[in-house]
Formats: structure tokens, C-alpha cells, sequence
């Protein structure tokens, strides 16, 4: 059975973890543990605990448990002194309370939802996304999520994290790494920033796919085209590393799109003639928006995107060109 492991972090690792599950692969995520925002980043700061926030959407998208426990990880409280927090953020970082482990807490939910696949931090060591220099530092992923301008040559992690040595025995043994979606500076370099994760990557033998986003981030990415994301990837990992990079080719409705760059001040990712001139990964155009909308849930402070990568369409493109099709 061929391995695939994942790179990210955010709605855009669960998306494609919601696809790829439902394919006969060994799954293993490798997830940010940079993440400040929200409930995770009150739990961090009250409790000492590590982020448990994608751990646990990564969780969710592998649990083949009952619809009511993947609905009770993901319950948000609305009121009261929960307000704003996970029911699964909670859980994860109880557990890691009693056990004194973030990765036993992580074992033992997986046991509880019935994951099909692993759930990995990337690093245990306790990091903050960092980003500026002098009098301009902004600290914490949440900081540089909202900053108006990112300097990226300075993007960092404090204090430096050294990757979980099952970070690395998953890359050595995989078949296929894919990288993304999410967003580029705040839930894909931050893996990748953490020392021998890139150097993994570079030596593995495995395939390694890169899915670029759908539409650029204000301040972050903006006049970007898919192919200026595939190459801030290989700063990390390397010239030539990826074998293959995904996108959107069709765009969403005028609807939709207004509505977005109206609530975000972005536009979809463009791939213009000879954008891939040069590189030697192949590329791969499809049809990747949902049509489903996020519905916008009592309790959840973040702001849902409106457009976002459809899973079974992801998977599908990843299976189908860089593992044969099984």
C-alpha cells in the first residue's frame, strides 16, 4: 500500500485529508504547531499547552468514528466562559495535561475518533511564527496572518524547533509528499522552518506535489501566480524538488468572487501563458472550487473563506497523476 503523507496545516490540510482518506493509502499528517489565533492561542497562553487546533481538524478529517463524535470535536461553545472555544481543543489539551504528552494526547483522540491514518506534529517543541526586524516584529501566527505587509526574507521561527523524529521516519518512508493547501507564510512555511524538515524533503525519493492555493492573501501574496507559489516552496525545499504542482483553472462565480475580494481585498491565483517557463515540475490544471459553502457556525470567531478547494476533486488529481491511480 503506497504512503502519502501531508504537509500543512488549517482547513486547507482537512480539506484534502477529507479526500484522501477515501482512497487505500497509508495516511500520515504532518501538521503546524505555530498556530496562536483563537481557542488554540487562549489555551496556549492559560494553559502552557501546545496548539491544538489543526491537530485536531486533522483528526476530524480522518475520523471514520460516528458523525456525532466528529460533531463533538468540532463543537464550538457560544456562550459562557467557553465562549469561542473547541470542544476537541479542550479534549487535546486535558489530555495532554493528565498524560504530560502532546503526542500521547494526540494518540489517544485518534484512538478515540477512529482515524484512518496518523496525526503527526511536526515539531514538539513549543515555537512562535516570527516576522520582522528591529522596531516592526510582528509574533505569533495570528500577528503575521494580519499584518498588512509581510517582509518575507525574515520569516522565522522563535525559538528555533527542531522536527519530531516521526516527522522525519514519515518522510523518509513516503511514497508521496504533498505539500498545501493552506495559507503559503502562515500554515505551510512554518513546517517547513523547522529544522530537518526541508532537508527530509530534499533527500526523500518520493514524489512530491505541491497544491497551490486558490486565491492570494492580502499583504502576503498579492500579483502572485501559481507558479510564484511553487517557487517560494522550493526556496525551502529546493530548485526542481517539486514533481508536480495543482491549481485551479476554472474560476468560481462573479458572485462568489465579488464577495470575496469585497470581504478579503484578494483574487484568485493566475497561471498566464509561460508562467512555468523554466521549471521542470508539471503542472496540473483542474476544476478544484467546492461548491458547497462553509456555514459560518455560533461561537466560531474566524471568518470562514467562501471559496475553497473541493476534496474529492483534489484527491482525485493527486491519486490519479503521481500514484498511478491505484
Amino acid at each position: 500500500m503506497k504512503s502519502i503523507v501531508t504537509i500543512g496545516g488549517g482547513t486547507g490540510q482537512f480539506s484534502l485529508l477529507s479526500g484522501l482518506k477515501k482512497y487505500s493509502v497509508n495516511l500520515t499528517a504532518i501538521v503546524g504547531m505555530a498556530d496562536n489565533g483563537g481557542s488554540t492561542g487562549v489555551l496556549r497562553d492559560e494553559l502552557g499547552v501546545l496548539p491544538p487546533g489543526d491537530i485536531r481538524q486533522c483528526l476530524v478529517a480522518l475520523s471514520e468514528a460516528e458523525v456525532i463524535m466528529r460533531e463533538l470535536f468540532n463543537y464550538r461553545f457560544d456562550n459562557g466562559g467557553l465562549k469561542g472555544h473547541s470542544f476537541g481543543n479542550i479534549f487535546l489539551s486535558t489530555l495532554e495535561k493528565i498524560t504530560g504528552s502532546f503526542e500521547e494526547s494526540v494518540r489517544v483522540a485518534g484512538v478515540v475518533l477512529a482515524t484512518r491514518g496518523t496525526v503527526i506534529p511536526v515539531t514538539i517543541a513549543n515555537v512562535s511564527l516570527v516576522c520582522g526586524s528591529g522596531d516592526k516584529v510582528c509574533v505569533g501566527e495570528h500577528a503575521v496572518t494580519t499584518s498588512p505587509m509581510l517582509e518575507r526574507e525574515t520569516l522565522r521561527l522563535e525559538p528555533e524547533g527542531y522536527a519530531n523524529p516521526k516527522t522525519i521516519a514519515a518522510i523518509d518512508a513516503a511514497d508521496c509528499i504533498v505539500i498545501g493547501p493552506g495559507n503559503l507564510y502562515c500554515s505551510i512555511l512554518p513546517n517547513l522552518l523547522v529544522k530537518g524538515v526541508s532537508e527530509a524533503i530534499a533527500r526523500s525519493r518520493a514524489t512530491v506535489v505541491y497544491n497551490c492555493n486558490l486565491m492570494t492573501t492580502k499583504g502576503h501574496t498579492e500579483g502572485f501566480t501559481v507558479a510564484d507559489y511553487a517557487h517560494e516552496i522550493e526556496r525551502y525545499i529546493g530548485k526542481g524538488r517539486i514533481n508536480y504542482v495543482t491549481y485551479n483553472k476554472r474560476p468560481p462565480s462573479v458572485d462568489l468572487l465579488e464577495k470575496y475580494a469585497e470581504a478579503e481585498g484578494v483574487s484568485m491565483v493566475p497561471a498566464p501563458q509561460n508562467c512555468f517557463f523554466g521549471d521542470s515540475f508539471t503542472a496540473l490544471p483542474a476544476d478544484l472550487v467546492s461548491t458547497r459553502l462553509p456555514v459560518m457556525k455560533p461561537g466560531d470567531p474566524i471568518r470562514r473563506s467562501f471559496i475553497r478547494h473541493d476534496p474529492d476533486a483534489l484527491a482525485a488529481i493527486i491519486v490519479q497523476n503521481c500514484l498511478g491511480g491505484l
